[in-house]
């Protein structure tokens, strides 16, 4: 068995997603996803240009053999734009996998592990008192857990804070929209935000909340520790993780759970923070760290320090990647929870696929791989639009994290 052919289809169907698809010469073909926001045609030229020759002619079944041979192989190792291409790759062969023993990937890897996926929703609002009423709108839904962020007085178009109930995409312009930041404003707020919510509501459903990299470890451990009240699921990317080691300082003070990790390509991004215990969950997702057979040996890492996962799954993760996720979470022993970010009918269109939702757990299905295709006449009619993610700057005009 061999690898005949392969190629990437851009579409955007409300947002721009970059699939692969790669075909044997059995007639069996696979489908990963190579989405990075506001980056996508990077991935594309890596892969047209530099993966898709290598891979003719190779046997598909070597999924292990090619994942090696795509990162050392490569020299120039790590990186969203690399590691998203690697992922690509992996994710197809793993759809072939499945299909060739009429098997869904859960299978493959050893079997569910639980019966159900938990999922988090997106719950936002202009004020405290909008996002009290999406909070209660999740609920109604049958989500266990819900994500709250609501907008900031004094700070306008603050992160979070998106245009749509149920989905929404952040990537909004062809260049660069720019947003002005305050931290201090930001910590006063959040703490009065979850406060109403569990008033509101009690203590039965999950609650977690999104800092989006914008705080300084201390100020990071002073909102943490605001937040004990509110008993969060986690606080998710509190400060930027570049330097693992600013984990400490938030660890010492707070008891509030902590995730991070959407960003991270490798399992050397978070070696340090999952070996001495400074994260709760790691956020890890199978298209930016390198398909599932990276993020497994993230997760078998990860379970050795009693840390669960809590994968990335917003919007910017195409259906395909969803899929793949689901069937990882249903294995996976020491799963967390799984962020799920509705897609527009638009996409669930293009890509028709076997998972669903029920009270607030996502199941895989059982059709064989991963379960998702792409509907490619209909990709055809979606054209690449260009768009990018924000950038954010302090009141004073100084470059901050968006």
């Amino acid at each position: 068995m061999k690898i005949q052919s392969a190629r990437v289809i851009v579409t955007c169907p409300g947002r721009n997603f970059v699939t692969l698809k790669i075909e044997t010469d059995q007639g069996v073909f696979g489908i990963g996803d190579a989405t990075l926001n506001g980056r996508e045609l990077s991935v594309v030229s890596y892969l047209e240009d530099h993966v898709i020759p290598c891979l003719i002619g190779m046997d598909p079944r070597r999924i292990e053999d090619i994942w090696q041979y795509l990162y050392r192989g490569a020299y120039w190792r790590r990186g969203p734009v690399t590691m998203s291409a690697i992922a690509a790759v992996d994710t197809a062969l793993w759809d072939i996998k499945g299909k060739m023993a009429g098997m869904p990937i859960y299978d493959l890897l050893g079997g569910k592990s639980r019966d159900g996926v938990m999922v988090y929703g997106h719950a936002n609002g202009a004020d405290i008192a909008e996002t009290v009423d999406a909070v209660g709108h999740y609920i109604d839904l049958g989500y266990k857990a819900i994500r709250a962020q609501s907008g900031v007085p004094g700070i306008k178009d603050a992160y979070g804070v998106g245009r749509g109930k149920l989905f929404y995409e952040p990537a909004d312009a062809a260049l660069p929209s720019l947003t002005i930041w305050d931290t201090k404003k930001y910590l006063d707020h959040i703490p009065k935000l979850f406060e109403k919510i569990r008033d509101t509501y009690g203590f039965e459903h999950h609650l977690l909340h999104d800092g989006h990299h914008r705080m300084t470890p201390i100020e990071a451990a002073q909102l943490g520790k605001a937040l004990e009240p509110a008993k969060l699921f986690w606080l998710e990317d509190a400060t930027p993780a570049e330097n693992q080691e600013a984990f400490k300082l938030i660890r010492q003070h707070t008891t509030t759970p902590l995730a991070v990790g959407e960003i991270f390509n490798t399992i050397w991004d978070c070696k340090d923070l999952i070996q001495n215990q400074l994260i709760d969950y790691i956020r890890a997702t199978v298209v930016h760290a390198g398909g599932i057979t990276h993020l497994r040996r993230i997760a078998d890492l990860a379970a050795i320090y009693q840390i669960k996962t809590g994968s990335h799954g917003a919007t910017d993760l195409s259906p395909v990647c969803m899929g793949a996720a689901l069937h990882f979470d249903s294995w996976v022993p020491n799963f967390g929870i799984q962020e799920y970010m509705r897609h527009t009918p638009e996409t669930d269109e293009v890509f028709p696929h076997n998972y669903r939702f029920e009270q607030g757990y996502m199941y895989a299905g059982d059709a064989p791989g991963h379960g998702v295709d792409i509907d490619e006449k209909l990709a055809a009619k979606y054209p690449y639009q260009p768009a990018y993610l924000p950038v954010a700057r302090l009141e004073d005009g100084t470059m901050f994290n968006w």
